[in-house]
This record gives structure tokens, C-alpha cells and sequence, in this order.
């Protein structure tokens, strides 16, 4: 998978930490397409590995299925039935032949994959979403807050809870959320319920979304406080804005938080991949109907085709997020361009 680039402008310019690559052409286009080739080989790696790890492991599915008391005979049965006695290699390509088809196979219970995908990834990916946006925006507008006054009042709250949420797992804190606004105040339920329109989103997943994004909050605050406090103290165009007059605030906020969204940017892209665990964990923690939840539920029954086909999603939203972070690079900033350099 091709790294998100981080393009700035030469010295001098907003965004003076490194050169620009220019090219002619249609760099946008060229660059969409590579990203998109580099998709395939980073999704048949990913899926390659998991079922390289998921057939090392000593759990047997049709064990899992049948249960401790079946008989051996019935265990072999199942195992022929389901396609598990054949060699890994046969396995793996019979089941890439599939994907390419567009079906991801049956789950052990007799399910279809693509069922399950297309049940629960909405809610998963609604969950991503609100918990990104909303611990995004409380970020950029603490930090900047935080920025406009170092070691001020604002600065070390952010300070203070930005430790604390760098320093709580995300369970931990699911927890507490559970005991303060669920048990105690009742105004959210203890273990969340589908999700069939803006009333029950709100009220299902805004507990598993807080849980997520605290921590992301705390790491995106930092990052962006620390960048913003850099350039208003040390860049040579924001020492000029200043000398000319302009507001501090508008300094502030229409230069420095521009150029400092690029390392944000990189950094939000770069996590996702990292999301997968915490959003498995949550999903368990409050019953959400989603992948995460159903990923846990596909390792504990050794669940080879439901597990692919998960981790596939989880590959293709980092990879979107990557090709996402690239393409906002040349929106922030169109004298950004991508491709092949020229002389």
C-alpha cells in the first residue's frame, strides 16, 4: 500500500517544510490510479496472511460447531463437507476465485458472508464516522483555543485531558461511560440496539462512539496544538502576517491551522488501520450490531470465511482513507500536485 505523501511548499510560503513536486498533466487523475492499482496487491497480502494465521491456529471449526461431545466421524464429515480437509492452497485460491466473483463464501452457521457484510458494516461505519468527526472537531477547536494563549487556562486543560485520554484504553473508559450515563443517569442504553433511524443513532451509538474517540481526541488535540504553537512562534510567514498588521486570530486560524491540518491529515489516515481493534472491543463491550462485534464472533468459532471477508472491509476503509488524505492534500492547498517530477 503506497504511504499518504505529505507535500508542503518551499520556504517562504505557508506550509515551508519541504518541496513541492509539480508536474503537467492531469496529476489528480494519475495519482487516483495508482492508488487504485496499489489496492489490489495490499488487499490479496492482507487477505493472504489472515488465512495463513487463521490456518496455524489449533482451533478445529468443526469442533467449534459441533461441540466437545461430537464424534470424530462427525467432526471429519463436517470438516469434508465444509471444504477444510483440502490443502491450504487449494483453500485460499477456491476462495479468492470466489471474492473476485463477488462472493465471499458461507459462514460456518450457514449464513452467507455477503449477508452479514451487508447487515453490519453500515453500523460500523456509522460509528467510525461519528466517532472521527466529532473527536476531529472538538480537536481542532480545542487545540486552536490551546494555541492562541500557551500555558494559558485552555492550554492546560487540553493539556490535562489529553494525558487522560492517552493514558485510558478505550474499554476502560467504555466502562465508565456505562456506569455514569447508562446506569446512573439513565440517559443512554447499557447495550446498544439496531439502529433504524437519527433518533435510535443518536441514542445507540453515541456511548461506543465517545468510547473511540476519546482517545483519538486526545491524540489529535496534542498533535495539532503542538504544530499550530511551532508555527505561530517560528514561521517566517507568520512573523510577516504579524508585521503587517493582520489579527492575531485571523493569523491564527486562516494560516497557521491551514498548514497545520497536513500533519493532521497524515496522522488520521495512518490510524485507521489501528481502529480495527478498538472497534471490535467497543462493539463487544456495548452488543453494537456490527463487524467489529461480528469479527469477534467469527474468531471465537473459527470462522475462516466470515473473518476474510471482515478483514477485507477493515483493508479497504484504511485504503480509502489513505487515497482520502492524499486527494485533501491538493484541496488545502492546489499548488500541490502528485505524480512524476520534472525538471
Amino acid at each position: 500500500m503506497a504511504l499518504v505523501q505529505q507535500i508542503q511548499l518551499q520556504q517562504g510560503e505557508p506550509g515551508a517544510r519541504g518541496r513541492a513536486r509539480r508536474v503537467t498533466g492531469s496529476p489528480a487523475l494519475r495519482m487516483v490510479g495508482r492508488r487504485l492499482l496499489a489496492v489490489i496487491p495490499v488487499l490479496i497480502g492482507v487477505s493472504f496472511l489472515t488465512f495463513a494465521i487463521m490456518s496455524t491456529l489449533p482451533n478445529n471449526t468443526a469442533q467449534a460447531i459441533l461441540g466437545l461431545s461430537a464424534s470424530p466421524a462427525a467432526v471429519a464429515q463436517l470438516n469434508h463437507s465444509l471444504g477444510l480437509d483440502r490443502p491450504f492452497w487449494v483453500q485460499y485460491w477456491s476462495w479468492l476465485i470466489n471474492v473476485l466473483h463477488g462472493n465471499f463464501g458461507t459462514a460456518v452457521q450457514g449464513q452467507s458472508v455477503n449477508h452479514e457484510l451487508a447487515i453490519y458494516v453500515p453500523t460500523t461505519l456509522a460509528l467510525l464516522v461519528y466517532a472521527l468527526v466529532v473527536s476531529l472537531a472538538l480537536a481542532i477547536i480545542v487545540a486552536t483555543l490551546a494555541a492562541r494563549r500557551p500555558n494559558g487556562i485552555a492550554d492546560r486543560i487540553n493539556l490535562t485531558v489529553s494525558m487522560l485520554g492517552l493514558s485510558t484504553a478505550p474499554y476502560a473508559f467504555a466502562f465508565l461511560l456505562i456506569i455514569i450515563f447508562a446506569v446512573k443517569l439513565g440517559w443512554f442504553p447499557v447495550l446498544s440496539g439496531p439502529v433504524t433511524g437519527p433518533a435510535s443513532f443518536f441514542r445507540n451509538l453515541t456511548l461506543p462512539a465517545a468510547s473511540i474517540g476519546f482517545g483519538l481526541f486526545a491524540i489529535y488535540s496534542r498533535l495539532l496544538r503542538a504544530d499550530l504553537v511551532e508555527q505561530m512562534q517560528r514561521e517566517d510567514y507568520i512573523v510577516t502576517a504579524k508585521a503587517k498588521g493582520v489579527a492575531p486570530w485571523r493569523v491564527l486560524i486562516r494560516h497557521a491551522l491551514r498548514n497545520s491540518l497536513f500533519n493532521l491529515i497524515t496522522v488520521i489516515a495512518l490510524n485507521l488501520g489501528g481502529l480495527v481493534g478498538a472497534v471490535a472491543i467497543i462493539e463487544t463491550v456495548f452488543q453494537v450490531q456490527g463487524i467489529g462485534n461480528d469479527l469477534i464472533t467469527g474468531i471465537s468459532n473459527h470462522d475462516l470465511p466470515l473473518i476474510q471477508g471482515i478483514t477485507l472491509v477493515f483493508a479497504l476503509v484504511t485504503v480509502a482513507g489513505n487515497l482520502l488524505a492524499d486527494i485533501l492534500y491538493a484541496v488545502l492547498d492546489p499548488r500541490i500536485r502528485y505524480g512524476s517530477s520534472t525538471s
